[in-house]
């Protein structure tokens, strides 16, 4: 347990990076990086300005980034071989794969008792299953979506006037502000229904603020107060680290 006391604890964006701010009974500002927890924290003196902790962060953007990259690379996940009894994840629900044979045309649907039925021509090698699997995730994904959309629409003020899905390695999603188009990491299909709003609301927030900035997470904490924790569970959970 920390012998100084701590009075207030604040959370300020500085270059696109949050940082904890502790104030308590210290003499110096004191900066601490947590690799494995993508946190940064920095102690400081119970009156100090704000002015000189933002400096005093600033100066040290390029060793906080450095030491933030640090954390072990996660081990990529073994690629699923889509059989029969695998377990397989619809909106963070899961399901027992069983794999059909037929001569009929690929197809994918919901059984009884969390069974996936997952029917493909003889012969179909895995890379064919999940290419069946995919196309199926795809339309879940865009039957959910627009019902999000016209949620969001009229509380955040903006419109969209495109979205789509598609497979990313290094992002949930992305926005063209310009178009007002929104992408959703196919990925996404196999998460909890949250995830999925938390990622739309992060994209559409871009249409009222472009960058990172005290402004945009101002507006996440409006619309979507729960967003840190979703954010960091989200994260933690895939090696894809951010939207």
């Amino acid at each position: 347990m920390s012998r100084y006391k701590t009075y207030s604890r604040t959370i300020v964006t500085i270059s696109d990076i949050e940082v904890q701010v502790h104030r308590k009974n210290v003499k110096n500002l004191n900066l601490r990086v947590y690799p494995a927890k993508n946190e940064v924290k920095v102690s400081v003196p119970r009156r100090a300005p704000e002015s000189a902790i933002h400096t005093f962060i600033e100066n040290r953007v390029s060793w906080i980034r450095k030491h933030l990259n640090r954390v072990p690379a996660k081990k990529a996940r073994p690629k699923p071989l889509l059989k029969t009894g695998e377990t397989v994840l619809v909106f963070g629900k899961p399901f027992t794969l069983n794999v059909i044979r037929k001569e009929k045309p690929p197809e994918v649907y919901i059984g009884n008792d969390h069974e996936m039925l997952l029917q493909v021509r003889p012969g179909a090698d895995t890379s064919k299953k999940e290419q069946v699997l995919n196309e199926w995730y795809r339309t879940q994904l865009k039957a959910a979506i627009p019902g999000l959309i016209e949620k969001w629409e009229p509380v955040m003020n903006v419109s969209v006037s495109e979205f789509g899905v598609k497979r990313m390695k290094t992002r949930w999603g992305t926005c063209n502000i310009r178009a007002r188009r929104i992408w959703l990491n196919l990925e996404l299909a196999k998460k909890r229904p949250e995830f999925l709003e938390y990622v739309l609301v992060h994209e559409m927030v871009h249409l009222l603020e472009r960058l990172h900035n005290k402004r945009f997470y101002a507006y996440m904490t409006q619309f979507f107060p729960q967003w840190r924790s979703l954010k960091k569970e989200l994260n933690s959970s895939h090696q894809i680290q951010d939207c």
